[in-house]
């Protein structure tokens, strides 16, 4: 068996989650016949979605999902995820590594942001597959992959791949967020008719609008157009603007006139962000009716201020996955287990039976494999969307949906 572990570190937080082939049975079983209730409407068969990868787990798991993106070391060097000591100092502010100068000196050594960055990867992934993954019945096989923003260069991934590999994590695999967001999607919701999905990814940090290919035929590269990104808006920038509101809140205000104008500066903030929508259309020589779909993804997508506008700015069907900071690091691990297990069919791999090979050279044919198959993820996915009958495809229609717990 094998267990995939999928990284997201943001500028905020840091996720890792689970998928084994028995999550998405679960998750499969659980999405016939379910219904949950939507924006205005109930989406019968589809409105409901237990998180696979994280639920399905939830018997074995006792180490935490999701971390602060902050670093603290000892007097031997050893790193630690998500503490914030009250006497010391945290190293915060580091996994965006279009944002240069960021370093952490260390001993004698001086630490990058992607060597920040591959640290945080590295020591979630340990601390998971110590608790999950060595618990498991048969000592499964763990294929890794770790997930970057779509907006960076080549020369920012080769970094951050450089980074990964000096630190243990050469068997980890690089996605692109809309890439494994879009890979949740599919098995969510899937199969999918052929389509367009549109990523809206809202975290502490920023906004990223991705155009992404989905269902069957999609390329190996799904991403189309030109991802834009936003710092105006995002958690950290609606925080900026409530924090500049004259006596928001007030003591002689009681508690439902101080919601009521959160709501409406949290609505204004998403509607000001289709600016960013559009743009990202119109470079991409596309429009709305072109789209299928809308996910949403990232921490500060909870609010159901932001579905709601989406979906009546933009006329199209908007999914959120019950928590959305978790979607791609989800499709993550999906994307890291199917393609392990394609490479094993295809012989790419190292078969189990020679033990005798030595442990860094299996870690690197598994990494060349894995990468290799989730480079192509769009026609993998695409071919998953063609298994079944075809009658069972789905096409979104109009309306919000919210995938429910």
């Amino acid at each position: 068996m094998t267990v995939g572990l999928g990284v997201s570190i943001g500028t905020v937080n840091t996720v890792c989650a689970i998928d084994t082939a028995e999550s998405g049975k679960a998750t499969r079983g659980r999405r016939r016949g379910a219904s949950g209730e939507s924006g205005g409407r109930v989406a019968t068969g589809r409105g409901r979605r237990a998180s696979g990868p994280r639920q399905a787990q939830s018997a074995q798991r006792t180490a935490p999902g999701t971390w602060r993106t902050t670093l603290t070391f000892d007097s031997t060097g050893s790193a630690r995820v998500g503490r914030i000591p009250r006497h010391g100092r945290a190293v915060t502010d580091f996994a965006d590594l279009t944002e240069r100068g960021r370093t952490a000196r260390v001993g004698h050594r001086s630490l990058s942001s992607a060597d920040l960055v591959a640290t945080v990867a590295r020591t979630v992934v340990a601390d998971v597959s110590a608790h999950v993954v060595a618990a498991a019945p048969g000592r499964p096989e763990t294929a890794v992959a770790v997930t970057h923003p779509v907006s960076y260069s080549a020369e920012r991934v080769a970094e951050l791949r450089a980074a990964l590999d000096g630190i243990g994590l050469s068997h980890a695999a690089l996605v692109a967020e809309p890439v494994a967001a879009a890979a949740w999607l599919t098995v969510a919701h899937g199969p999918l008719m052929p389509g367009l999905a549109l990523v809206y990814d809202l975290g502490g940090s920023g906004l990223t609008v991705t155009l992404v290919r989905i269902g069957a035929g999609s390329p190996a590269r799904p991403v189309i157009g030109e991802p834009l990104r936003s710092t105006a808006f995002g958690g950290r920038a609606f925080g900026a603007k409530m924090a500049a509101q004259q006596n928001w809140r007030t003591g002689e205000s009681s508690a439902a006139d101080s919601d009521a104008v959160i709501t409406a500066l949290r609505t204004a903030h998403i509607r000001e962000s289709l600016d960013v929508v559009y743009d990202c259309l119109r470079r991409a020589d596309v429009t709305m009716a072109d789209v299928d779909c809308v996910l949403v993804v990232g921490g500060a997508a909870r609010p159901p201020e932001v579905a709601a506008v989406l979906s009546s700015a933009l006329a199209r069907p908007v999914i959120v996955a019950p928590d959305p900071e978790r979607t791609i690091a989800e499709g993550a691990a999906i994307l890291a287990r199917r393609a392990a297990e394609a490479a094993q069919d295809d012989g790419v791999a190292e078969p189990a039976e020679r033990p005798a090979q030595p442990r860094m050279l299996r870690r690197r044919l598994s990494r060349v494999a894995v990468t290799v198959a989730v480079a192509a993820g769009g026609a993998l996915f695409a071919a998953t969307a063609v298994v079944g009958d075809e009658a069972g495809a789905q096409s979104m229609g109009a309306g919000v949906v919210h995938v429910q717990r």
